[in-house]
């Protein structure tokens, strides 16, 4: 079984091409973490199994790392570890 994460919204720089397609450049977890997308290898409407919500899923190579993030109603996510919220985010995260 797949381990419970929470969903954590991240500042992510992107571009835009003149059909409107989207791609990630660089992904901010924090102010000290930005990590440049190598490739985005897919994109599909899917939801997030580990920490709920649906979206745009972004399939990327980061680092040589595959990941996922998604584009949720105009606001980009990540499914993040609960441990590596900040103290603001993890006050703001009800309790389930």
């Amino acid at each position: 079984m797949e381990e419970r994460r929470i969903r954590k919204y991240v500042p992510v720089t992107l571009r835009v091409d003149e059909n409107g397609k989207i791609r990630p450049l660089v992904i901010e977890f924090d102010e000290q973490h930005k990590y440049l997308v190598d490739k985005v290898l897919d994109v599909r409407r899917a939801a997030c199994q580990s920490a709920g919500g649906v979206g745009d899923r972004f399939t990327c190579r980061i680092q040589g790392q595959e990941t996922y993030i998604w584009l949720e109603k105009g606001r980009w996510f990540i499914a993040a570890k609960p441990e590596y919220l900040t103290p603001d985010e993890a006050e703001s995260k009800p309790e389930t």
